[in-house]
């Protein structure tokens, strides 16, 4: 039987943290950011966590 491959894309996306759950960059930082509040886009550049009703997916996608 061949080898799983890991998801591609996921893995640029998410990173593990030490603890075992998954980081991940926030949205709605990338253009169209002149309307947007400085506070917010402060907000928006940290990392956030992947909820975990999803945190199933993002591990089977990256074979955790």
């Amino acid at each position: 039987m061949p080898k799983m491959k890991t998801n591609s894309s996921a893995k640029k996306r998410f990173a593990l943290t030490g603890t075992g759950k998954v980081k991940r960059k926030k949205a709605y930082k990338r253009h169209i950011l002149t309307k947007k509040a400085h506070d917010r886009k402060k907000q928006l550049g940290k990392t956030g966590l992947v909820d975990s009703t999803n945190m199933g997916n993002v591990k089977k996608m990256l074979l955790i």
